[in-house]
């Protein structure tokens, strides 16, 4: 997968991200930074994915058992406040709705946390590596 992400010109830090197959999406800086949170900063679609992935996760178990979850809710709160000294903390609260099993439930809620972007997030070692476009002349 190949996602492109483009500076808008009316925008003083707005990006359109193009993803095949998909409408496009934005991102925006925060105000405090100089941006016009005219959408989804970077740490909200960090974040956002844990949450959507949690999710998926729950209901893609409660559907292969046959168990009655209609529904999932994923609330996920940020404390950036140490990022800069290494601590980021994510708190996810999840609701399961469709089921009043304490059992399923705890399997639920026990699956979520090995959700892959769970396990991106805690137990890998992420390498980026950052090229320059050959039109730029370097």
């Amino acid at each position: 997968m190949t996602i492109t992400v483009v500076s808008q010109q009316d925008g003083r830090y707005r990006q359109r991200v193009q993803l095949d197959g998909f409408d496009d999406l934005f991102v925006d800086a925060p105000r405090w930074v100089g941006g016009e949170e005219s959408a989804p900063d970077p740490h909200d679609y960090f974040d956002l994915s844990l949450g959507a992935c949690k999710a998926i996760t729950a209901q893609m178990y409660a559907r292969r058992k046959g168990w009655p979850l209609t529904g999932v809710t994923a609330v996920v709160e940020r404390d950036e406040s140490k990022e800069r000294e290494g601590l980021y903390r994510l708190s996810v609260t999840l609701r399961f709705e469709g089921i009043d099993d304490p059992e399923q439930l705890a399997r639920l809620a026990e699956l979520s946390d090995r959700c892959p972007i769970h396990r991106l997030m805690t137990d890998s070692t992420v390498e980026v590596t950052t090229w320059m476009d050959e039109a730029n002349g370097i």
